[in-house]
């Protein structure tokens, strides 16, 4: 069963990269406080994640921080390193990178996804949350593939 509005953001531990290395990060650590935007997506370098997606997120992000938004995440079930090299590609500097390399933060947000017909086992389904203070208060899980509902331009709306 999926979170929904009203919900506290599930706290398991994810990864990012710090020095050159993975670390382990709590997701009610780093979601948990202030205004943030947290968008997720199947896969790293995959081409409506990289096409649409997180650039719509890199090239207005200081949108979202002018209207409060503390801090801009993005996670999908991949690990550190690709997250990373992912974000530096895209130029996602101001965004949070978190790899849920197990799939544990998407299962307890109950937004997996099974991807096996295309090669990719269990990814999360493509969402974007506005979470303060650790509430979930939007939730917008697209409905079928693309990109529509958890775009940055459609978040705007709603933080």
């Amino acid at each position: 069963m999926a979170v929904e509005v009203g919900n506290k953001i599930p706290d398991t531990t994810v990864k990012v990269m710090r020095d050159g290395k993975p670390e382990d990060v709590s997701t009610a650590e780093v979601l948990g406080t202030g205004k943030v935007v947290l968008f997720a997506v199947p896969g790293a370098f995959t081409p409506g994640c990289s096409k649409i997606h997180l650039p719509g997120y890199v090239e207005r992000g200081a949108e979202l921080k002018a209207k409060g938004v503390d801090t801009i995440a993005c996670i999908s079930i991949n690990d550190a390193w690709v997250m990373d090299a992912w974000g530096n590609a895209q130029g996602a500097d101001d965004i949070l990178m978190l790899a849920d390399g197990n799939g544990a933060f998407t299962d307890a947000m109950g937004l997996a996804a099974d991807m096996s017909g295309a090669g990719l086992g269990t990814r999360s389904k493509r969402y974007a949350a506005v979470i303060e203070d650790g509430t979930i208060t939007s939730l917008e899980v697209e409905p079928a593939p693309g990109v529509d509902v958890s775009s940055c331009e459609s978040i705007l709306a709603k933080v």
